[in-house]
């Protein structure tokens, strides 16, 4: 899959609500509730893993990373992700939005392809499957325990 490296920032608009502005700032980048979640559940397994974190020659952070068996796990936002089943842009600046969340898909496969393409296996789960979290745990813990190097 060849993916264009072309960045373009979303064209701006104006000012932004006192209001709004504080809703966004108030969006985390980490310790989103479905985040932590998975986190507990990981933990329970026995696995233990770094958090918000870049391995070395990979500028994507990934929300959750096993270092010694090379697998990265991201947790994505319907919003932020643009999830197909419940995105939708907001009412103002539309065509910001749109373009912010085409940009954000495609750096999510930018970043899905240069781990990749480092030998990393790469998971990824949306949050509104809190109801598979307990399954996808699972398979993280399967991934990570099947991928780890002998002693």
């Amino acid at each position: 899959m060849s993916v264009s490296r072309v960045r373009r920032k979303p064209q701006s608009r104006g000012k932004v609500s006192k209001g709004r502005s504080a809703i966004m700032r108030a969006n985390t980048r980490r310790d989103t509730k479905p985040e932590l979640a998975l986190r507990k559940l990981a933990h329970a397994r026995g696995l233990r893993y770094r958090v918000d974190s870049k391995p070395s020659g990979i500028r994507y952070a990934a929300d959750l990373i096993f270092t010694p068996s090379r697998v990265a796990v991201f947790v994505d936002g319907c919003f932020w992700h643009a999830c197909k089943e419940h995105w939708t842009a907001p009412k103002t600046r539309q065509r910001y939005w749109r373009e912010k969340a085409r940009d954000n898909r495609l750096r999510d496969r930018r970043a899905n392809a240069v781990y990749r393409a480092r030998g990393w296996m790469v998971l990824r789960i949306w949050e509104h499957d809190r109801a598979e979290l307990e399954k996808f745990a699972d398979r993280v813990a399967k991934a990570v325990w099947r991928r780890m190097p002998p002693r």
